[in-house]
């Protein structure tokens, strides 16, 4: 059965994943990459480093998200969220970090997240640091699908 998913049923899903995919376009250029995120029923929330993607998006901030849980091919959830992309700072920069910190620091340690700057105490090689940009999309409108077996 193919069926649309509820506001709802869009929100858990949008909670409980950690990673989806960002679609931006420049020049009639799509570009679509996989990108870490954190909801908080607002907003999503990133980071990137300076690349193609943040050039991309300083130049066209409308973009789409999207997330999935497949759990075979007849059994899955999407969402896309279509909304406008905005570089954080200041207190807004600082309750992104906050929210995208506490939703995925378990999760990874890689080399661009830094668990140090938010009290967790350990030790990491700074001198190849990349500094994040922090973003959050502002959320325009969503849709989402399902098929169930």
């Amino acid at each position: 059965m193919l069926g649309e998913l509820n506001e709802i049923q869009m929100h858990n899903l949008l909670m409980s994943q950690a990673s989806g995919r960002l679609g931006c376009s420049v020049d009639n250029q799509p570009y679509i990459v996989p990108v870490t995120y954190a909801y908080d029923g607002k907003y999503i929330y990133g980071q990137l480093t300076e690349g193609k993607k943040l050039e991309m998006l300083r130049k066209n901030n409308k973009v789409c998200f999207e997330v999935d849980m497949v759990m075979n091919m007849q059994n899955w959830q999407g969402v896309i969220v279509y909304g406008t992309f905005e570089e954080l700072k200041g207190k807004d920069l600082k309750e992104a970090k906050d929210i995208f910190y506490s939703q995925n620091y378990p999760l990874s340690t890689g080399n661009k997240v830094h668990p140090h700057e938010h009290g967790v105490n350990v030790k990491l090689d700074d001198s190849n640091r990349v500094k994040p940009v922090m973003y959050r999309i502002k959320i325009k409108n969503k849709s989402g699908r399902f098929e169930k077996q």
